[in-house]
């Protein structure tokens, strides 16, 4: 990186802040994912019919995953300053076993035994994808790779959540949603002399929001049916300590349509997570990940899917928000990343904190996803600075990828359901019988609901396919910024081999 953009990094991958500002810019990065890391378990909670009793359970059951599998990532994983939460693209997959499941089985039964098949498809499909990361098959398509890839694959994690419920909801509280984002942004942008506004603007502005939502709910301004109201009355009720332990809702069950199902929504993980790595190396003022690197990464997500698995929740997997942190704060080190996982591994016992966390308004989470999302949206356009943007051939591979991102997802939410999306596949010529099946159509959905998947699949396409020079697409200046393989050291080497770490971390 240039050294203005170096410049913009206020603490790299491998810095340690004093250990008492680390926690509490630990505790900011996950701040930018509890609204996603709820929501998924509320979702699939939601969906089962689980009883609510349960649900500060499950919840904290999501908190302790994401604990571990972010300490297993930056520790023996990429290493990356990354936190690892619950997928959103395996919540499609996961809504249809749920589904399917319940169909078959007495009301009394259904949530537990749809629960026991998804955890059982996601252990299973998990085992796939730490093969595919360790066997270097992902690591091996980076040769396919360019800005030109790479620039939309980024830039749709970020516009894949503008249509998300906390942003643009009917009944929307604008006033609060920007206060959020306006706080962020004066803590961010318009301060610049004092340190504690450039370290922690996110967790400023969503104390401060969330204050002042509180006060107008206690004074009465804020009615329980607005959506900036803040109930505290879960908080109240909840148990000190909750008892999460592995295979806590039963032995899974494996069935073999419904792992073909959440392999679906792994493939479109690792896409997202591919575009993570790269947007994470650029904002932290590193090199672009190797393929060693990107392959450890992506099976260690395989390994705590496993983990996800045995432990009841909806997997794990790479989260954006926290990369959008990182652009915001400039805070990109390792070290902090860690002891945030470690305070959300012990919060994650703690009934009160699942339940003061559920109780953030959604006004608050829309003004956060703006911010950070917006971030991540013009990271990865700043990729193009390596692309010719004179050329055709490169503005077309862009459109198109930016655009079907956007138009198919959509689509597939027009039309809801894998079930009604494989009748209309039924219907085509000569391929309908093939189209139609429950796996084919599944993996069409899952994919096509994926933002990133489908605009970086038709991206890598189409620019492995249109002639263009090395330099038309951008790779003369973008592969002399890669790191080789032998820079990045594996936790085999590591802690086995006991082989020096180029970087001198840790």
């Amino acid at each position: 990186m240039s050294s203005d953009e170096s410049s913009l990094v206020r603490y790299g991958i491998d810095d340690k802040p004093p250990i008492g500002t680390s926690i509490f810019l630990g505790i900011q990065h996950y701040l930018t994912m509890v609204g996603a890391n709820i929501a998924v378990p509320l979702i699939l909670a939601g969906a089962l019919g689980m009883p609510e009793e349960l649900w500060p359970r499950f919840i904290g059951t999501f908190f302790v995953v994401s604990g571990v599998a972010t300490l297993a990532q930056t520790t023996f994983g990429n290493r990356y300053p990354i936190v690892q939460g619950a997928p959103f693209s395996l919540l499609a997959p996961a809504l249809a076993v749920i589904g399917v499941v319940q169909a078959t089985n007495p009301a009394g039964e259904a949530w537990q035994a749809a629960l026991l098949q998804l955890q059982g498809a996601i252990i299973v499909a998990a085992f796939v994808q730490v093969a595919i990361g360790y066997f270097g098959l992902v690591g091996r398509l980076k040769r396919f790779l360019s800005p030109v890839v790479i620039a939309p694959t980024i830039a749709l994690i970020g516009l894949s959540l503008f249509n998300a419920p906390d942003v643009v909801s009917p009944d929307q509280d604008w006033a609060l949603v920007g206060l959020t984002l306006g706080l962020i942004a004066l803590f961010s942008q318009y301060i610049k002399t004092n340190r504690l506004f450039k370290l922690f603007p996110i967790l400023l502005g969503i104390v401060a929001a969330y204050l002042v939502a509180l006060g107008l709910s206690v004074s009465g301004v804020y009615a329980p049916a607005d959506p900036g109201f803040v109930d505290l009355s879960d908080a109240a009720e909840a148990s000190l300590i909750l008892p999460i332990t592995p295979f806590q809702w039963g032995m899974p069950a494996v069935t073999a349509a419904f792992v073909i199902g959440i392999l679906a929504g792994v493939a479109a993980s690792i896409v997202e997570s591919l575009g993570d790595y790269y947007a994470v190396a650029r904002l932290s003022g590193a090199a672009a990940p190797s393929a060693k690197r990107i392959d450890h990464g992506i099976g260690m997500e395989g390994l705590m899917n496993v983990f996800s698995g045995v432990m009841g929740t909806g997997g794990s997997t790479s989260y954006s928000e926290n990369i959008g942190a990182i652009g915001l704060t400039g805070v990109a080190s390792r070290y902090v990343v860690q002891l945030g996982a470690v305070v959300m591994l012990i919060a994650g016992f703690i009934g009160y904190w699942g339940a003061l966390v559920a109780s953030i308004p959604s006004p608050i989470i829309g003004g956060l996803y703006i911010a950070m999302f917006g971030q991540i949206v013009a990271v990865g356009l700043a990729n193009l600075k390596f692309v010719d943007l004179e050329s055709q051939r490169n503005l077309f591979v862009l459109g198109i990828s930016l655009f079907a991102g956007l138009a198919v997802p959509t689509y597939m939410d027009n039309v809801g359901d894998v079930e009604t999306l494989a009748a209309g596949l039924r219907e085509v010529a000569l391929f309908g019988p093939v189209l139609g099946t429950d796996a084919v159509a599944t993996t069409i959905f899952v994919i096509g609901s994926t933002g990133m998947a489908v605009g970086g699949l038709l991206a890598l396409f189409f620019d492995n396919t249109i002639p263009g020079t090395r330099k038309e697409r951008g790779l003369v200046e973008w592969e002399a910024a890669e790191e080789g393989d032998e820079e990045f050291i594996s936790a085999y080497d590591r802690y086995v081999r006991k082989v020096d770490d180029p970087s001198n971390a840790d």
